[in-house]
C-alpha cells in the first residue's frame, strides 16, 4: 500500500562485483513505526521542542534488497539556525534496551517530519546514522504530517549518494526510493477503528459477530469491484490489464484449489458456531458476575 506520491526521479542501481545490489530497493514500513513517529511528532511540538522531531529506524533487511521497518524510537537533538546536535548516548542506551526484546530488529536509518531536506539533514545522515549502518546504506524516512502546509500529505524515503569532486559531509544528494505501508490481517482492525475517527463513526469495541459481518460485507464489496471492472472490460468500456488478469487467476487458483463447495460451508458454519458459543459464554459470565454483586450486597 503505498503512503507517498511516487517520485518522479529515476533511480538507477549499477551493479556490485558480487552481483548484489548495495543499495536498498524498497522500504517497507509497519503500522507500529509509522504510529510511533507520529505520536512522536505530537509530543515533540506540543511540549515546545523542535519543529522537526527526528529519530531512529529499527526493521530488518530481506535477501530481495528490501528494508523492513518495524519499529522506531525518538532520538534527542537541539536545533538552532547556527547548528544541529544529536544526544548519541541517549541513541545507544535506547537501542541496547529494544536490543534486549528485538535483538533480529537493527538499526536501518532514521525519519524526521515535514516536507523539506536541508544541509542539516545531511549531516544528520552522514555523521550520525550512516557509521551506525555501516556497511550498509542508511535510509532517511520523511514524513509529511501536513501541518506546514508546504508540500503532500505522506511519507517518502530515501538514500544518499555523495556530491562533488571532495565530498563533505553537507554535500550529498538525497535519492529517492519507493516506500509502501505493510500490515497484516490482525492489524486492519486497528486502522480501521483509527480511520473512523475522520468519519464521526462510533468507536465501540467489536464483537466477535461484528468482526465476522464487517469482513462479509467487506469481501462483498470487493467482489462487487470486481465484477463491474471485467464488465466495463469486457464491453469495451475501458482497456484491460494483464497485470490485474493475472492477479485474479491466481487469486481464483489459490482460493478454490483443494477447497469444494461443501467444504467451504462446513467451515464457514463452524466458525460461526463458535463465534455463538463465544458470545453465549460472554453473556453468561457477564450474567453470573451481575447476580453474585448483588447477593453480596444483599448479605
Amino acid at each position: 500500500m503505498a503512503i507517498g506520491p511516487t517520485p518522479s526521479a529515476i533511480y538507477l542501481q549499477p551493479p556490485s562485483a558480487s552481483g548484489v545490489a548495495s543499495h536498498p530497493l524498497r522500504v517497507t514500513i509497519q503500522p507500529a513505526a509509522l504510529l510511533s513517529i507520529l505520536d512522536h511528532y505530537l509530543r515533540g511540538t506540543t511540549e515546545g521542542g523542535n519543529q522537526r522531531v527526528i529519530g531512529t529506524l529499527l526493521g530488518v533487511r530481506t535477501d530481495s534488497n528490501e528494508v523492513e521497518v518495524r519499529n522506531s524510537f525518538a532520538a534527542l537533538h537541539s536545533e538552532t539556525e547556527e547548528q544541529i546536535v544529536v544526544d548519541m548516548d541517549y541513541h545507544k542506551t535506547v537501542y541496547d534496551l529494544y536490543q534486549k526484546v528485538n535483538p533480529k530488529e537493527v538499526i536501518v536509518g532514521w525519519y524526521s517530519t515535514g516536507s523539506e531536506l536541508d544541509n542539516y539533514s545531511a549531516l544528520v545522515h552522514q555523521n550520525f546514522f550512516s557509521p551506525e549502518t555501516a556497511p550498509h546504506p542508511a535510509i532517511h524516512v520523511v514524513v509529511n504530517t501536513g501541518v506546514q502546509k508546504v508540500g503532500e500529505l505522506g511519507v517518502k524515503a530515501f538514500i544518499s549518494a555523495p556530491i562533488g569532486v571532495t565530498p563533505r559531509s553537507e554535500n550529498c544528494a538525497f535519492i529517492p526510493i519507493p516506500c509502501d505501508l505493510k500490515f497484516g490481517q490482525s492489524e486492519r482492525s486497528g486502522l480501521d477503528l483509527l480511520s473512523a475517527v475522520q468519519t464521526n463513526q462510533n468507536l465501540a469495541a467489536s464483537t466477535e459477530l461484528d468482526v465476522l459481518e464487517k469482513s462479509l460485507k467487506d469481501i462483498i464489496a470487493m467482489i462487487d469491484r470486481v465484477l463491474a471492472y471485467i464488465q466495463s472490460v469486457t464491453r469495451g468500456e475501458i482497456p484491460g490489464d494483464e497485470r490485474i488478469a493475472r492477479k485474479l487467476l491466481d487469486s481464483l487458483s489459490s482460493s478454490v484449489e483443494g477447497l469444494e463447495k461443501d467444504s467451504v460451508e462446513s467451515l464457514f458454519t463452524s466458525h460461526l458456531q463458535d463465534s455463538l458459543v463465544v458470545s453465549y459464554l460472554s453473556n453468561l459470565v457477564r450474567s453470573q458476575a451481575v447476580i453474585s454483586s448483588r447477593i453480596v450486597l444483599l448479605t
